[in-house]
């Protein structure tokens, strides 16, 4: 087994730095990926209630024999469930879904500010916190004045704000801010859904390394201390993407690839999205 990089979260609970995303996983197609992944050494797998796929995560959950203990599974709170009582109620959801006694992340989805129920939300994951219902509590899609809110509003930081992050989206700005803060930073979308793998840039990273493009870019994620969950159904390019710790992009790499940056987006606006009429 492949010694797998951790991050400390800001209550000294440790996640796997690479992870297995099932965003855009049909449900049919969940068990196997997941069962997949577990068998090329992934340890944490991300889903939320949005992706229809809780269910399928936890059968494949239940059909390893990997223990419990060496799992890290995060799932996420949905904007029309947003709220106080709502979130509480859902998140019971998600873990029967899941088929778990306990959570090791759960996250706000969008932050949805015209809805203004961020706030009372937290407060929800606050009391699971406290209930030791689940492991550790963060946000995902959240700028500074949201963090800001939630923290002014609770005391309680965010472990974790898992955002849009790739070459072309750096967040160099609210990367800045979760390192003062203390919030670690997970990158969705960490190759521009695929959108990068054509680049002549990274192609020429790649060939110098021996790697794939793909490699290169969520190295490129791991030496940042970003947390990183790409996704597949392909098993052999499940186990490409797990193959990233036995080498390493030098500056002059890192450099290059910094001057990728555009600024543009795949995913929604969150100054917008999840707000209602725009779910």
């Amino acid at each position: 087994m492949v010694h797998m990089l951790t991050v400390t979260l800001n209550n000294g609970v440790v996640m796997p730095q690479l992870g297995f995303g099932v965003f855009q996983v049909s449900n049919e197609d969940t068990t196997a990926a997941v069962a997949e992944a577990l068998r090329a050494g992934y340890r944490s797998i991300d889903t939320a209630a949005a992706y229809f796929n809780e269910a399928a995560v936890g059968q494949a959950l239940a059909e390893s024999d990997i223990p419990r203990d060496e799992l890290f599974v995060t799932t996420k709170l949905w904007n029309t469930d947003q709220g106080y009582d709502e979130a509480l109620r859902a998140f019971d959801a998600s873990l029967e879904k899941l088929g778990l006694d306990q959570l090791d992340l759960y996250l706000i989805h969008w932050p949805a500010p015209a809805r203004d129920r961020y706030v009372d939300s937290w407060k929800a994951l606050t009391r699971l916190l406290s209930e030791g219902r689940v492991r550790a509590i963060g946000v995902s899609n959240f700028w500074p004045e949201h963090l800001e809110r939630v923290i002014d509003a609770t005391g309680v930081v965010p472990a974790v704000n898992q955002i849009e992050l790739h070459p072309r989206l750096q967040q160099e700005e609210l990367r800045a801010f979760h390192v003062k803060h203390g919030i670690a930073t997970e990158a969705w979308s960490p190759l521009a859904q695929g959108e990068l793998l054509g680049d002549p840039l990274l192609a020429e990273i790649a060939a110098k390394h021996g790697r794939t493009p793909a490699q290169v870019v969520l190295r490129w994620h791991v030496q940042l201390g970003n947390v990183v969950i790409p996704k597949s159904v392909t098993p052999s390019r499940i186990a490409e993407n797990f193959a990233l710790f036995d080498f390493a992009l030098d500056a002059e790499d890192l450099d290059r690839i910094a001057g990728l940056e555009t600024g543009e987006r795949v995913g929604p606006d969150p100054a917008s999205f999840g707000n209602p009429g725009n779910p």
